[in-house]
């Protein structure tokens, strides 16, 4: 049965009527002054989830964040950890640790006093905090370590101690903002597949603010996109990446072409688009725009052919000339504007090394692509 890209596990409560979310969300507004930060927003979170908030800075997810842990009250609605009311539940009387960028490392303390700082406020007794700092060094495989300083320590180490000391105590929930931000790219992508491990291995529940969509796409189970204090969608990356639900999620969540045009019904679930760039033929999964309305086609640059000639047979054709290709490596980008100025970007995989007459600037080309590697959006 096909589905909507690789499924990374098998784990899905919300799919399920009948189970209880860990988190929830209710109704929930924030105001600071006359700004409102959060805006009667509504979102259930379940055990074991590694949940995300993607969206730019200034859109509330931070807020949220803050509301769980402690560090805000809600203005309006309630929030529930567990079943249980968290209003008036002050941060440390909450099973819930939180993670910030800076990490916050004392640094006159070593990995080790850092880690078992937390243990000791609580009164853990000698021996079993030093056996607990000892499974969280070796967890996040830092028993070499133990006694540095933060200032001895790379980055990638140092957010390593903060992940470390921050589930020493076993909290039910942890909540990471912005945690991966001061690493560097190949650091901070060996770190997120350290981190989903990490979660999965101690049964927690993770919930992370970002506003890297590569990172949130890697690690979720499910992500939720804000935008201006509200949840625009929610769903699994695949869903957010290949059924966007808006211009708007569409266009955030990685690269995306959206091309416009008025309605006609072409039959079998699908509809015709006239518009400045030519005929686009779209297939429609619910709730077809009406005939005359105007609609918009977002289809990904991967999923677009390129070449010389027409392509014969192909439902959707566009021609034009090549404007600007980046080589990345793994792939080529390639930049095509058409005779109404709309530029495409189209993306070929570099299986091989060597490339026979490759298509080079100014060339004129042909893209097309089927009615059903798009989504038709109404807003």
């Amino acid at each position: 049965m096909p589905s909507l890209g690789n499924i990374r596990r098998s784990f899905a409560p919300w799919e399920d009527p009948a189970a209880k979310p860990y988190i929830s969300f209710q109704n929930v507004t924030k105001r600071f002054g006359t700004f409102t930060a959060v805006e009667n927003l509504s979102l259930n979170v379940y055990e074991r989830e590694f949940f995300s908030l993607l969206g730019p800075s200034g859109c509330g997810k931070t807020t949220l964040l803050r509301m769980l842990a402690g560090f805000e009250e809600p203005t309006e609605g309630e929030l529930y950890l567990d079943g249980q009311p968290l209003k008036g539940v002050p941060p440390h009387k909450r099973p819930v640790n939180m993670m910030f960028q800076s990490y916050a490392l004392f640094p006159h303390m070593t990995v080790a006093d850092n880690i078992a700082f937390g243990l000791k406020q609580d009164g853990m007794a000698k021996p079993e905090r030093d056996e607990r700092v000892a499974q969280m060094l070796k967890l996040v495989k830092l028993e070499q370590f133990a006694g540095r300083k933060p200032h001895q320590l790379s980055g990638g180490q140092r957010q390593r101690v903060a992940l470390a000391r921050s589930v020493a105590k076993r909290p039910k929930l942890l909540i990471l903002d912005e945690p991966l931000g001061a690493l560097d790219k190949k650091l901070r992508e060996e770190t997120q597949f350290e981190l989903m491990d990490l979660q999965q291995e101690l049964g927690l529940t993770f919930m992370i603010v970002t506003h890297d969509q590569e990172e949130a796409m890697t690690m979720s189970d499910r992500i939720a996109v804000m935008d201006k204090g509200v949840i625009v969608q929610t769903g699994t990356p695949a869903e957010i990446y290949e059924a966007p639900n808006s211009r708007y999620v569409a266009d955030f969540i990685g690269s995306v072409n959206i091309l416009e045009g008025k309605v006609t019904p072409a039959g079998e679930g699908r509809i015709v688009l006239d518009g400045p760039d030519g005929r686009i033929t779209g297939a429609v999964r619910d709730g077809a725009p009406a005939t005359g309305e105007t609609a918009w086609f977002a289809i990904r640059p991967e999923k677009i052919e390129i070449g010389r000639t027409p392509p014969e047979g192909a439902v959707n054709r566009l021609e034009g000339e090549v404007w600007d290709i980046a080589y990345l490596g793994d792939m080529t980008i390639i930049n095509v504007k058409l005779a109404s100025g709309t530029v495409v970007q189209a993306a070929t995989l570099n299986r091989f090394r060597l490339v026979e007459d490759p298509i080079g600037y100014e060339e004129r080309v042909w893209l097309s692509f089927n009615p059903d590697s798009g989504v038709v959006l109404r807003s």
